[in-house]
């Protein structure tokens, strides 16, 4: 049966008075007012203010400055906006002359790990370990590349044609990468890894299923007994929040010196120098590598060194160094399982010493690290220490490893969430006789493959 032509259990596309779609029309009416009045009183204010004093004052009377020009210009206008839709739209102006624009609630929310800017008008970001879009854009490309611009410039560094690529940090900590075009093809990319405020304490690594309790307690007696650490992992597995935990166990008389290419670590102890690499300058000149900075952290009389992320020629100066008389130092580095970080290793040191034989490059590393932590990304957003190892030594031209836990896969819940639990193999580290010199308690039950960790 029809009713006017339409079939009887069709939906009608006018409900009531026949506006069924009558808010939505009117909330897109009004945001599209919004953009044209926000970039009307953008326009006004640039004329009206003097930015290069505005740059000089204190964020909240510059704050305070801007709404007030901004809502005098509005009265002035008879601005045809509601109170709520006034104040969204100098908030957002605000963002864009003294923030980062359309990136700041971005920033604003605890919940959001990582912010991937694909161009202008594409937006992702990463919640609880998923990627997903959100509904935020720049106006133009031009004014992304101002955004970028302006975080650069605050730590030093500067982005153009000629140097299309560069790593910075925003003011709490964050890491940044952008690359403009030519190199990017579709538009300038920015990539924001958030620097959490709120240090992650150990609970909080077991609340999240990364690690347990038995093997906190052991990581923590590796770190008082001053054992070399080499944490591995891929890409935003969690190498530096893990890293930062560990450090958490280091007393706190003794002497730290971190050395890191963008400061993130966040080291509670009261003696501690942080190290920061510096780029080339316009001319190419006046870079400061990791390598330098480690070298020069030998002259620092550290207790402990502690290298953010090994990737270079540094990684010979990190090993000699622990073999050196700076026991309990620690790193991190990228890699899919403990062994392929040890040959990454011995890549790294052969690019610093081509003429070093393969063998004696293996000593190196079989003499410098005691433990190797292996931490992953697993595809339910969850981060997880799937692996600890311990280093035994050299057997022949090998490196000889033991495994004492490992995370045991059991499958997916109906959820998707990753099944598993930890296990010890049964193997008593030879590090445990070492621990207890040092009056380092550690149970021999935890070793024990009977026992679930």
């Amino acid at each position: 049966m029809t009713i006017n032509g339409m079939s009887e259990n069709a939906t009608p596309r006018f409900g009531i008075n026949g506006h069924s779609n009558g808010g939505e029309i009117a909330r897109r009416a009004e945001e599209e007012q919004e953009r044209l009045c926000k970039r009307k009183l953008r326009n006004r204010l640039m004329k009206v203010l003097d930015l290069s004093l505005i740059s000089t004052l204190e964020r909240k009377e510059a704050e305070s400055q801007i709404l007030s020009i901004g809502q005098q210009i509005m009265n002035e206008d008879s601005v045809p906006l509601s109170l709520q839709s006034r104040q969204r739209v100098l908030k957002q102006i605000l963002d864009d002359i003294l923030g980062l624009g359309p990136l700041e609630p971005l920033l604003a929310d605890q919940s959001i790990a990582d912010i991937l800017v694909n161009g202008f008008n594409s937006v992702y970001v990463e919640r609880n370990g998923k990627l997903e879009q959100v509904d935020v854009s720049f106006s133009s490309d031009t004014h992304l590349l101002n955004v970028i611009d302006r975080i650069v410039s605050s730590v030093g560094r500067r982005i153009d044609e000629s140097s299309p690529m560069v790593d910075a940090r925003l003011k709490d900590g964050s890491r940044v990468n952008a690359i403009i075009p030519p190199l990017a093809v579709d538009g300038p990319l920015l990539s924001i890894r958030r620097f959490s405020l709120d240090r992650l304490s150990t609970e909080a690594l077991i609340e999240k299923n990364t690690l347990t309790a038995p093997i906190a307690e052991l990581l923590e007696a590796i770190v008082l007994g001053r054992l070399n650490v080499l944490i591995s992992g891929g890409t935003g597995s969690g190498k530096t929040t893990l890293l930062n935990v560990l450090s958490g166990f280091i007393p706190h008389d003794e002497r730290i010196v971190t050395v890191e290419d963008s400061a993130e670590l966040q080291l509670q102890q009261p003696h501690v120098a942080r190290l920061e690499t510096r780029p080339p300058n316009i001319e190419n000149k006046g870079e400061v590598s990791q390598r330098d900075l480690v070298r020069n952290s030998l002259r620092m009389r550290p207790d402990r060194i502690i290298v953010g992320e090994v990737r270079g020629t540094e990684a010979l100066d990190m090993l000699q160094a622990m073999n050196t008389g700076h026991d309990g130092s620690m790193t991190t580095l990228h890699a899919n399982s403990a062994r392929d970080a040890l040959t990454r290793i011995e890549n790294m040191v052969s690019m610093a010493s081509a003429s070093m034989p393969i063998k004696a490059i293996r000593t190196q590393v079989a003499s410098a690290i005691d433990v190797v932590l292996q931490i992953e990304r697993q595809e339910d957003g969850t981060r997880r220490l799937v692996s600890i190892q311990e280093i035994n030594g050299m057997e022949g031209d090998v490196i000889t490893m033991s495994e004492l836990f490992t995370f045991r896969r059991h499958g997916k819940d109906d959820s998707g969430k990753v099944l598993g639990s930890y296990a010890a193999t049964g193997i008593v580290p030879r590090f445990h006789e070492h621990l207890e010199q040092r009056g380092i308690a550690v149970s021999l039950s935890l070793y024990s493959p009977d026992l679930e960790v």
